[in-house]
């Protein structure tokens, strides 16, 4: 078992490289456009930036995850030919299609997502880089299921930083404003094509097979309802922030949203290898005892992450980097309130993404909509009922609602089908520790007394709390230890 999970482990850190690298330097824009745009600029550009997130889901219909499912079962080169190219040949041709009607309907479109006529031309960008997303999908799929793990890496670093540059050089030296944003994802997205091109090309052919398609959409059409709620839950607060505020309000809730980045880095790139993982090592012997680790494991990890990010956020987010410029721009320092509790949110999305492997293994993929939907269902309605009371909190508690009904969805549902033991000693040790010591930095930070040596305090004292409950021992750290220090 310690094999196995030491080469989950492996891939996840290969994966991590990408992520936190690659969307380290990704951040890097978060002070750049809050240091440059206004807060009712930088709110315009993500509400559009919403409607490419949930689009991509639309695009892609689930393909990727039934190209994983049926490709990991193809017993020989010609259904593995066909696991590939059916998937991308239809992803394809609706992409094709769906491009087409966009363009000749923008006016509609524009009209319908209720932008002015200023930023109509962002359509365009949508559009294409919509466009070419959806096709490096199934590529890049592939590339995990067959643990390519570092090109995957390297084409995904290679487009975040040509994405990166192209934004500091078209919006500082050449004053492009918002369009920068979305001209740079394009060319960005344009990469990853060209860069996965090799890739394409030598398992592409010309054919569709209709029983394997068949196959693929019947697995993959309910990821689609699951898919968008999944994406409510990340997005939907933008729309009704911005219809129950305005546009400089959802560029301070957004701008401090996205210091959640680094507790999502770690959930991101755990996902990226536990899909492959659990698919591979279903019919292992100990494998469910294998997955009840992970979920101890992970919730340990995120754990840590959540408290310090909580007890430093917002040192980190004030730090001057350039005179008067800071990680975060002055001007949104109001909503640095909300980032722990975005990350409380992660964390149990964290848990959801360990709790998808008995829904996978047993094809009950059917389930996925009615766990996500109900996760969308509360997100809607505690932000109708909690924004225009509370403003940005009322956005990000109904955030970390959500993810805690998806949570514990998914975990009644997969253990109906696909039963594991988990360390619920553990794991349940671990929230209540988070509850206490969440109260005691609440209780300091509104007393005025929350300085560096009590955070410092409050970290250590957590980690000693883990081995003193023994959710962490001495001898499994040592165990671990010595594995990974042994040559491969």
């Amino acid at each position: 078992m310690k094999e196995k999970l030491k080469e989950l482990t492996k891939d996840t850190a290969i994966y991590g490289i990408s992520n936190i690298v690659g969307r380290f330097l990704n951040f890097l824009l978060v002070p750049f456009y809050t240091n440059v745009f206004t807060k009712t600029e930088y709110g315009i550009a993500f509400y559009v930036y919403s409607f490419l997130a949930f689009l991509n889901i639309v695009y892609i219909c689930g393909m990727d995850a039934a190209f994983m499912k049926y490709s990991s079962l193809a017993q020989n080169s010609e259904d593995k030919e066909d696991a590939f190219s059916t998937p991308f040949i239809f992803v394809f041709s609706t992409s094709t299609i769906a491009t087409i009607l966009f363009l000749i309907f923008k006016p509609q479109i524009v009209s319908a997502i209720n932008i002015t006529s200023d930023y109509s031309y962002l359509i365009y960008y949508l559009t294409f880089i919509l466009f070419f997303d959806t096709l490096a999908l199934i590529p890049f799929a592939d590339l995990r299921l067959r643990r390519r793990a570092v090109k995957f890496a390297v084409i995904k670093m290679i487009n975040i930083f040509i994405n990166l540059s192209l934004n500091i050089i078209l919006i500082k030296y050449y004053d492009y404003g918002i369009e920068g944003i979305f001209l740079s994802n394009l060319v960005a997205s344009a990469f990853s094509i060209i860069a996965l091109s090799p890739e394409i090309f030598a398992k592409l052919k010309i054919r569709i097979s209709k029983e394997t398609l068949k196959k693929m959409v019947k697995f993959g059409i309910p990821y689609l309802p699951a898919s968008i709620a999944a994406m409510m839950v990340q997005m939907i607060d933008v729309p009704i922030l911005r219809e129950l505020t305005d546009d400089a309000t959802v560029g301070v809730y957004r701008a401090n949203y996205k210091l959640g980045i680094f507790m999502m880095l770690f959930v991101s790139m755990f996902q990226y290898a536990w899909q492959p993982f659990f698919l591979t090592n279903a019919k292992e012997k100990n494998s469910k005892e294998m997955f009840a680790k992970v979920l101890t494991f992970t919730t340990i990890i995120m754990a840590v992450i959540w408290l310090t990010l909580t007890l430093f956020i917002s040192d980190l987010a004030k730090i001057e980097i350039l005179p008067g410029k800071f990680i975060i721009g002055k001007d949104f320092w109001d909503g640095l309130v909300i980032v722990p509790v975005v990350l409380l949110g992660y964390l149990f999305y964290g848990m959801y993404i360990n709790f998808t492997a008995g829904l996978y293994i047993e094809e009950k993929t059917k389930y996925f909509p009615y766990v996500t939907g109900a996760g969308a269902a509360a997100n809607i309605i505690v932000n109708l009922l909690l924004i225009p009371v509370y403003g940005l909190i009322g956005a990000a508690i109904a955030t970390l609602v959500s993810y805690l009904v998806m949570a514990a969805g998914l975990f009644l549902v997969s253990q109906k089908f696909y039963k594991i033991n988990y360390e619920y000693g553990k794991v349940f040790t671990i929230l209540l520790l988070i509850f206490f010591v969440g109260v005691i930095y609440y209780h300091l930070q509104f007393e005025n007394l929350l300085n560096i040596p009590y955070k410092i305090l409050l970290l250590f004292g957590f980690i000693f709390s883990l081995f003193l409950f023994r959710v962490i021992k001495f001898s499994e750290v040592a165990s671990t230890v010595k594995l990974f220090l042994k040559k491969s």
